[in-house]
């Protein structure tokens, strides 16, 4: 650790370890924007490789307009959705037609295991492609006939909620005779980040109950992961900490905490000192945890420290150690965008941090992200990611319509995404 890094640690810990709003400020992120069902996003904004429309490298369905529409689901963790979004080549727009899910609640104290929740996807999704049909399409009897692909995650996720996610978007594959697109999920929640926030070439924060990396695109085909956890991801951390303290599953774990850090009496925390890892790029929380669940079990009990005060501390040295790291993309990148996706970006205070330090930064910089709509798992992020793969001519054989529990953000391909290097023939 050299001086600089101790200088920038002491300096966020006196500028971010602030008591936060209850009132999510209206003018925090007023440079971001997020599509609304129905509401369109311009593809032009993206900078992406131009269509190949004339002919387009895949078959569009009965369609007057000449519309593609494509169906998304998403079951990678506890919640299963289905999205329906759609391409209109006239205005160059994709628009969210429809967007269910439904989630699988833990009891109290406990985490969701893949077999229950594997079980709650099977009992769900056929209601849920239904529905999204029915929304997207209220006055077509014969919905599918639109539809030009099935889209699905490929992974990573758990085992037994992505088969079963699998398997039923290869039976409408083949109920319907139209192409299946595979998605790895994490280019899903970036992708989604980018339509829905107009953002082309973002320093992206990815943070979840599953993963936790900060990503580039870095013109080789693929995104690049400049850092992540090393062990435990950071949505598992708060997950596995409000279990200790007793919080509820419902809505999620994340959100309860970020609650209870707002319920100290006055609005006026206590912070506790809890250990800061940041290794290089990388960051790692399972010590941390450990740290915390002893601080629970201990002072906790004794009334010393009060659980507002706790969660607030573990919120405010976590999210300042995904800040710094980063910092440390947008300064390597030369980037002036922080795109930011996952459940655990919905956090306000989170947002509120990171739009503290892109303006110390840049005052011009941009923190683009998203309400629970869009962060959380949805299957209009499948969709969208699988739209952008069907219209560069990619779609997923049958044979090859495996999942995997392992999938790495920079294993995909993102054939759609401009190598700006070849361009300017460097």
């Amino acid at each position: 650790t050299n001086k600089r890094e101790v200088v920038l640690r002491l300096r966020r810990k006196q500028t971010w370890c602030r008591v936060p709003s209850l009132n999510h400020p209206s003018s925090l992120l007023q440079s971001c924007r997020t599509m609304s069902q129905q509401e369109s996003a311009s593809a032009e904004c993206l900078e992406n490789i131009p269509l190949p429309l004339n002919p387009p490298p895949y078959k569009i369905r009965d369609n007057e307009n000449g519309r593609t529409i494509v169906l998304g689901i998403e079951g990678s963790a506890n919640k299963v959705g289905v999205g329906v979004l759609q391409f209109d080549p006239s205005s160059s727009k994709y628009s969210i037609l429809s967007n269910p899910r439904k989630t699988y609640v833990a009891p109290a104290g406990h985490g969701f295991l893949p077999k229950e929740t594997a079980w709650h996807h099977q009992q769900h999704i056929v209601a849920l492609v239904r529905a999204a049909l029915k929304q997207a399409f209220p006055d077509n009897n014969e919905p599918e006939r639109l539809l030009s692909g099935i889209c699905y995650t490929k992974g990573p996720g758990m085992g037994a909620p992505l088969q079963s996610c699998a398997v039923a978007a290869r039976t409408l594959s083949l109920l319907w005779d139209i192409p299946l697109i595979g998605v790895n999920h994490c280019v899903g929640h970036i992708e989604m980040g980018r339509v829905a926030c107009s953002s082309p070439n973002p320093v992206v924060l990815y943070v979840s109950g599953g993963n936790t990396q900060v990503i580039c695109y870095n013109d080789s085909g693929r995104y690049c992961i400049f850092g992540e956890t090393i062990d435990i991801a950071v949505g598992n951390c708060l997950d596995r900490f409000a279990r200790v303290i007793g919080l509820s599953n419902d809505p999620s774990p994340g959100y309860n905490i970020e609650q209870e850090a707002k319920s100290a009496p006055n609005g006026v925390n206590k912070y506790i000192e809890l250990p800061y890892i940041v290794k290089g790029m990388d960051v790692s929380f399972s010590g941390l945890l450990t740290h915390v669940e002893q601080l629970a079990k201990t002072k906790l009990k004794t009334g010393e420290i009060s659980r507002a005060d706790l969660c607030f501390s573990l919120q405010e040295t976590i999210f300042a150690m995904l800040i710094e790291i980063t910092e440390r993309a947008m300064a390597h990148a030369g980037a002036s965008e922080v795109l930011m996706v996952g459940g655990v970006a919905c956090n306000v205070r989170l947002q509120e941090m990171m739009q503290l330090m892109v303006e110390d930064r840049q005052p011009k910089g941009k923190v683009c992200a998203m309400d629970h709509r869009y962060c959380i798992d949805n299957g209009a992020m499948i969709a969208q990611a699988g739209i952008f793969a069907l219209q560069h001519g990619h779609t997923t054989p049958f044979k090859d319509s495996w999942c995997t529990q392992r999938y790495r953000t920079d294993q995909a391909p993102v054939p759609w995404r401009k190598n700006k290097l070849a361009k300017n023939g460097s």
